[in-house]
């Protein structure tokens, strides 16, 4: 026998699959505007150690500085990504979606145990829930983030006009140091999250899709059938 439970509402599956392309091409545009001003690095008093992106990157991939290019994308997409990114919060509140979705005070002791058990360190498996503690966390966090985004890139693209957000943001320079690091967040983000998909297998990339996950059940056997 097989059992059917809902999962995720028709809304969030919208905004999942529609915000999935426009964080994409956020970060390509994204790109296009740093490697026309490639500045960070880890370096060590005057040396440099690591640079995020070395001259053999641009020069074996033939890197375009199409500056113009990637800001028309950059702020043409960020209203999508503000407007997807609103619409979902409102969603979550009104609908009371953020009920499963919020952290709560043993989240993060039970995020622990949820990442011992997926690295195979405790065969002890976490309860079921529709979202994990790790699963809140990073769903709240992604939240946190795209707010993030949102003031640090207008620090960046009106640092005059928004002085008070670039005042808050530590300054220009500040601000954009905070926007690159959010930008890996991302990058992060969605590796660990196809992993995640991946390893969970097929029934679970299926529920995003459709809305529901299916649960093979063995029938108990009558009283009359074990005599």
């Amino acid at each position: 026998m097989k059992t059917i439970v809902k999962k995720h509402p028709l809304a969030i599956r919208w905004f999942h699959w529609f915000n999935f392309p426009i964080l994409a091409i956020m970060i390509w545009s994204g790109l296009l505007i740093y490697w026309a001003n490639d500045v960070y690095n880890i370096s060590w008093g005057n040396k440099i150690l690591i640079r995020f992106f070395p001259d053999g990157f641009y020069k074996t991939l033939h890197i375009p500085f199409r500056l113009a290019e990637g800001m028309n994308w950059h702020f043409a997409i960020m209203w999508l990504f503000f407007i997807n990114g609103l619409l979902y919060v409102l969603f979550t509140i009104f609908s009371g979606q953020w009920k499963f979705l919020l952290p709560n005070k043993h989240s993060f002791k039970e995020a622990w145990q949820v990442l011992l058990h997926d690295l195979h360190i405790k065969k002890y498996e976490p309860p079921f829930a529709k979202y994990n503690a790790a699963q809140r966390i990073a769903y709240t966090s992604i939240v946190v983030m795209g707010i993030g985004s949102l003031l640090t890139g207008l620090a960046i693209y009106k640092p005059v006009q928004f002085k008070t957000i670039t005042w808050l943001c530590g300054g220009y320079k500040a601000a954009r140091a905070e926007h690159f690091i959010l930008t890996i967040g991302y990058v992060l983000f969605f590796l660990v999250h196809i992993v995640q998909v991946a390893k969970t297998g097929w029934n679970n990339f299926q529920a995003i899709i459709t809305g529901f996950e299916i649960f093979k059940t063995t029938p108990q056997k009558s009283e009359h059938e074990k005599d």
